[in-house]
């Protein structure tokens, strides 16, 4: 008998995989919503003047085996050598507990910003972990939850001492000392603001000249120095002092507190995160208690919920730049949660005596390789180091740094005639012999007594890391189960749809995300010789041409870390431009009132006004209001930055028009890719008269949330602006990331799903999120308004939701739908924003149709309670939603005077019977967290009740 051939894909194809409905159920739903087809709803959905002209045509799609066989190939054709060269990124030892449980575990690497707190409480703990061992380490009040890197946190740090400080000066002082990457993103920053950058040795700061200034500890060259009285002159001239300081040397040495300092800043990199050929990486940044407001990025904060229990929230949410646009104290949205988590847990397991130990035997290879070096005659220095040093060789530089390598060993070039040598925890017995051997030393002499090169007045007496969680999990087995008990507390894609809008939570999967830990991928350093990174330039060079062909621009840069940072790279490349042609004057910017709050915040970052554009009653530019402020400020302005389709979820047909109307008054036009997951394959920012975009690799392009980092946002730009990218850290260039290429260990992921999709996959991913979106808005109709839709009646891929018309008729607020949707199992959508009191829905193309009608159910059903207030059959301040979210001790306490069933309070359609998520707190109380701030870990007898 012969069989009937099928056209149903093998298992390991991504686009079966990875698109949820099948394709009878897109059947149905276009039924539900009405289209003929799904090429018909595109057609009512994409107005015709927008849509690209060609397919993407990327060859055939890759099967998950095929993508993982190639993948193979091309980091095979990265070469792993022991890196010393130091500059910030160490060979470091990832415990395999850390590695398996949070950074291949999706419960961790799938979650969002906690900014639901309720269903954040295990995230928030190993965040509130992280803020107290970074205020142990340094000695200062007050920690953030991460920044990017190291390079962007000291420029932060600089802002941030422009803001604070009370010193009349304009110049901002950088020790020379500092890594070049550090100083060159610095000088970036510097230079719109109009910062007076002053370069020089320590002793050359001369205090009543800066509002600020920044020094490296230990120094780039392995230097130790005591900057006590530094500091004790920049506050005498009312001045900011900051060290950016080796949290690892911080064990061994004296604290940036004990020496006065304002603000530190730094890259946990070491603790456990491996170089990845640049990054990601979690930055930290402490301050003192009296700078807290001016810190930028998220601060977690402990609180107490509705019936007192204790609670983590994130604290002073309206220094943000989603809340206060322009005025926010940095642009700083994604950052780097996960890897702060993978840090914080590594100083949980190891504890404050195993760091010290893995500091205390860095630092004795360190000076058993210096002796020997000293012994055959070598000119070592510094005297005092921590594990750097640098040697004088003279014209045998070329020679050294070859021998090196054929030993396997990259070192790093100081100038022409030194030679910097970084050891680190990876560092082995025979490593330092290599080392030897590369110099010309056949046989030192190693009987070396043990000692140390640290001055006494440097050694660290205060303690650290006294919290009991940092004591209580030494066996394996404990630290696996207390990381199990924090991903139990979170909901995370791997249990239920997070319907956020503007934020894209699609499908992660398990074969994008294999390549990551790689040792080809994730053991190289950024500044290795290129020859080493022949993979990673093959992978960047191929994703970078096929983000080309999507977006219809001419280059991409890798090197912004985030989103956020993706807007200032290109509004940076913009004002390049424009200074390139004799018109630096161009300093306005025109944003629509419904932009992302980190435009606004991007613009004054670059020294550049904004002017904000009107929003017409549905929800489009206002055109007219636009065209009559591109006329005012015609000879002034820069550009405009948009949205595509638009923070309304609607594809507005004006588009060609305003940036025509921009490019008429000499502006370039900044469109926003936030929402590409609409236009992948269908259309194309180049195409509608962008001349530059940022792409959110950690939403349309696969790479996960990981509870608020990693992210990656390239920048893709036309042809004539190409020569203002941003430029190589240590060389000449305006450099916006520590690394050249940003994180680049998270391209793997991308790429990979560009290869499984293919392009007829990309783009039929779009047509689903864009199905999905309009079934969701279809299926609510009459129960909810959808505030915003196109002339056919179509929404893009997410639609917002209008719940404000209830907190009049029941005194119901978006607050109280999106914790009633915690009792259903649910992620609350996008709270806010773009219009204050409703809520934004983003189902993706990922998720099935089961899982849309759960959602939808359960909001049917909370319609249906909100109608129950409405009718006078609930009480209007005691109610399901008002006490919503229920956990699983509501079931057993005194239930009171609830006017409702503890089943319709715990078990609401849409929430599991038996696998209910069930949150571990009440509604978080917003209001204490923020007035009585703490921002380290509570006490030991918490941790005991919590566990009653």
């Amino acid at each position: 008998m012969s069989f009937k051939p099928t056209d149903y894909l093998p298992y390991d194809f991504a686009n079966r995989r990875h698109i949820g409905p099948s394709p009878s159920e897109m059947s149905q739903m276009l039924d539900t919503v009405g289209a003929e087809s799904l090429d018909a709803l595109i057609d009512d959905t994409l107005p015709k003047a927008i849509r690209a002209k060609q397919p993407l045509d990327f060859g055939k799609a890759m099967s998950e085996r095929e993508v993982l066989e190639h993948m193979r190939k091309v980091a095979g054709k990265n070469k792993v050598l022991t890196s010393l060269i130091g500059q910030g990124y160490h060979g470091t030892v990832t415990p395999p507990a850390i590695q398996r449980n949070i950074l291949e575990n999706p419960a961790w690497y799938t979650a969002y910003t906690p900014y639901q707190p309720e269903i954040s409480q295990g995230r928030l703990e190993a965040l509130l972990n992280f803020q107290t061992m970074v205020s142990d380490l340094t000695g200062l009040e007050i920690a953030n939850a991460s920044l990017l890197d190291e390079a962007t946190a000291c420029a932060e740090a600089m802002t941030m001492a422009l803001r604070s400080s009370k010193s009349k000066a304009k110049g901002f002082f950088i020790d020379a000392n500092c890594h070049p990457q550090n100083i060159a993103v610095m000088k970036t920053r510097a230079e719109p603001l109009g910062i007076e950058v002053i370069v020089g040795e320590p002793e050359e700061m001369e205090a009543e000249k800066v509002f600020g200034a920044i020094f490296q500890y230990p120094g780039t060259y392995g230097h130790v120095r005591d900057f006590t009285d530094h500091m004790a002159a920049l506050h005498e001239a009312k001045a900011v002092g900051i060290v950016t300081a080796d949290p690892l040397s911080l064990t061994l040495l004296k604290e940036p507190g004990a020496m006065g300092a304002d603000i530190a800043v730094g890259s946990t990199q070491r603790f456990g995160v491996p170089e990845g050929y640049g990054g990601p990486h979690a930055a930290y940044m402490a301050c003192k208690d009296s700078m807290k407001r001016a810190m930028p990025g998220r601060i977690v904060g402990v609180s107490i919920d509705a019936h007192g229990n204790r609670a983590y929230r994130l604290s002073l949410q309206t220094r943000e730049q989603h809340i206060r646009r322009e005025k926010a104290t940095s642009n700083v949205c994604t950052a780097q949660a996960l890897l702060a988590v993978m840090a914080s847990m590594y100083a949980v397991f190891h504890g404050p005596e195993g760091l010290k130990a893995i500091a205390q035997r860095i630092h004795r290879k360190t000076v058993r390789l210096a002796k020997g070096l000293e012994a055959a005659g070598f000119d070592v220095q510094p005297e005092s180091y921590f594990d750097t040093v640098t040697v004088e060789v003279g014209p045998l530089q070329a020679a050294v740094m070859k021998s090196a390598v054929d030993e396997g060993i990259n070192l790093r070039r100081v100038g022409g005639t030194k030679v910097g040598i970084t050891l680190d925890e990876r560092t082995r017995p025979d490593t330092i012999e290599a080392v030897w051997r590369a110099f010309g030393i056949r046989q030192a002499d190693d009987d070396f007594t043990p000692e140390y090169r640290l001055p006494d007045a440097m050694v660290r007496t205060s303690d650290y890391l006294t919290h009991p969680i940092f004591h209580m999990n030494r066996a394996e087995t404990e630290m696996m189960r207390y990381m199990r008990r924090l991903a139990d507390r979170d909901l995370a894609l791997d249990r239920a749809m997070i319907p956020l809008g503007s934020c894209t939570m699609k499908l992660n999967s398990a074969a994008e995300m294999m390549p990551v830990t790689w040792r080809e991928f994730s053991l190289i350093h950024p500044f290795v010789p290129a020859d080493q990174a022949l993979g990673y330039q093959e992978m960047i060079d191929d994703l970078s041409d096929k983000l080309c062909e999507i977006t219809g621009y001419d280059a991409i840069s890798m090197q912004p870390n985030s989103g956020a940072q993706g807007e200032y790279a290109g509004l940076l490349t913009i004002a390049a431009y424009h200074r390139a042609k004799g018109e630096g004057h161009r300093n306005i910017c025109l944003i629509p009132m419904s932009a992302h709050g980190t435009n606004p915040a991007s613009a004054q970052m670059v020294g550049w006004k904004v002017v904000v554009i009107k929003t017409a009653a549905n929800g489009d530019i206002d055109l007219d209001d636009f065209r009559a402020k591109a006329e005012q400020h015609s000879e002034n302005l820069a550009g405009c930055m948009i949205t595509y389709p638009s923070t309304h979820g609607v594809f507005e047909e004006t588009v060609h028009e305003v940036t025509k109307i921009t490019h008429d008054h000499g502006g370039q036009v900044y469109i926003d890719g936030a929402n590409m997951n609409a236009m992948v394959g269908l259309s194309r920012p180049g195409d509608l008269g962008g001349d530059v975009s940022h792409l959110n690799l950690h939403k349309t392009f696969c790479i996960p949330h990981g509870g608020g980092g990693p992210g990656m946002g390239p920048i893709g730009v036309k042809s004539h602006l190409i020569a203002h990218l941003p430029g190589h850290p240590n060389e000449e260039g305006a450099a916006v990331s520590a690394a050249p290429y940003g994180s680049p260990s998270l391209l793997p992921i991308s790429w990979s799903y560009c290869l499984m999709m293919g392009g007829d996959g990309l783009t039929q991913a779009t047509r689903a999120a864009i199905l999905n979106a309009n079934y969701i808005a279809k299926r609510l109709e009459g129960a909810y308004d959808v505030l915003y839709k196109g002339p056919s009646g179509r929404v893009a891929h997410e639609c917002i939701i209008d719940v404000r018309p209830y907190e009049e008729t029941a005194g119901i607020t978006n607050e109280d739908v999106a914790k009633r949707l915690v009792d259903c199992g649910f992620h609350a959508p996008t709270m806010s924003w773009p219009v204050a009191g409703t809520l934004m829905v983003e189902p993706t193309e990922s998720e099935t149709k089961a899982e849309l009608d759960r959602f939808c159910d359960a909001m049917l059903a909370i319609r249906e309670e909100i109608r129950e207030i409405e009718e006078g059959r609930m009480d209007r301040a005691n109610n399901p939603l008002k006490n919503a979210p229920h956990t699983v001790e509501d079931l057993v306490v005194e239930w009171g005077d609830r006017p409702y069933s503890r089943e319709q309070g715990c078990f609401p359609p849409g929430a599991f019977r038996v696998d209910k998520y069930w949150p571990p707190v009440n509604r978080v109380d917003n209001v204490h967290g923020d007035r009585n701030l703490i921002c380290t870990c509570p006490p030991l007898e918490d941790y005991a009740e919590a566990a009653e």
